[in-house]
């Protein structure tokens, strides 16, 4: 792997099954999801076989959903996909500095 590689890492969300039914039960639009955990889970694992398989780094980030809720709430975003995406992204970096 390249070092300009090495530096793009993925951070994919990670639910267990009991964080994976609150997120169906919390999520605005259901059939966005998977029907079940398994089938989230194996379409999880074969996304990281593929972009592993590409030479880029994937680091599975456990998500805590009702924390992840209380995120959206406090911005008032609705929990779809793009926002859970900026809240792993935030998880994975850590919290941001500056501001007010």
């Amino acid at each position: 792997m390249s070092p300009k590689q090495d530096r793009y890492v993925l951070h994919l969300a990670w639910y267990d099954e009991e964080q994976w039914q609150l997120l169906c039960a919390l999520v605005p639009n259901r059939g966005e999801l998977d029907d079940t955990y398994e089938q989230w889970q194996q379409s999880a694992r074969q996304a990281v076989r593929e972009i592993e398989s590409s030479g880029r780094k994937v680091e599975r980030v456990s998500v805590d959903v009702l924390a992840m809720s209380e995120w959206c709430n406090e911005r008032n975003v609705p929990l779809t996909g793009s926002a859970r995406a900026e809240y792993v992204a935030q998880l994975a970096n850590g919290p941001r500095s500056g501001g007010a």
